[in-house]
């Protein structure tokens, strides 16, 4: 059986997307971003933004049955190598006692407000 969870978010019936996917034991969430989806506003800072990621991930890992600590893989996309610095305590404080497998890449985001986004994959097995 396949669930798919939304957030609500525009892009995700625009871009035709589900924020999450669980699959078995598995749970694959979307890249998010920091949109705060409920006013869809965006903070200027990149620290800022990867709390709104987190806090977006951790609400939906619980819809579906998850919780953070079941997360075994992550990617971080970042706009600007120069920015890392400033966003390593944001994800030490969300990641730093699951310590899943991770990689972290530059790239450009679709928005010029975007600084990060922030994909997971989780599992409960």
């Amino acid at each position: 059986m396949t669930r798919r969870i939304s957030t609500g978010s525009p892009f995700e019936k625009t871009f035709g997307y589900s924020r999450a996917v669980v699959k078995g034991g598995w749970c694959f969430v979307s890249g998010v971003t920091g949109y705060d989806y409920t006013t869809m506003t965006m903070p200027e800072g990149i620290a800022a933004q990867a709390e709104n990621c987190f806090a977006t991930i951790r609400a939906v890992l619980d819809e579906a049955g998850f919780e953070m600590s079941d997360i075994v893989r992550v990617q971080y996309t970042v706009t600007d190598a120069a920015l890392v610095d400033s966003v390593v305590p944001a994800l030490g404080a969300a990641m730093g006692e699951i310590r899943p497998a991770a990689t972290m890449v530059i790239a450009g985001l679709i928005k010029p407000e975007m600084l990060i986004e922030i994909e997971v994959t989780a599992f409960k097995g």
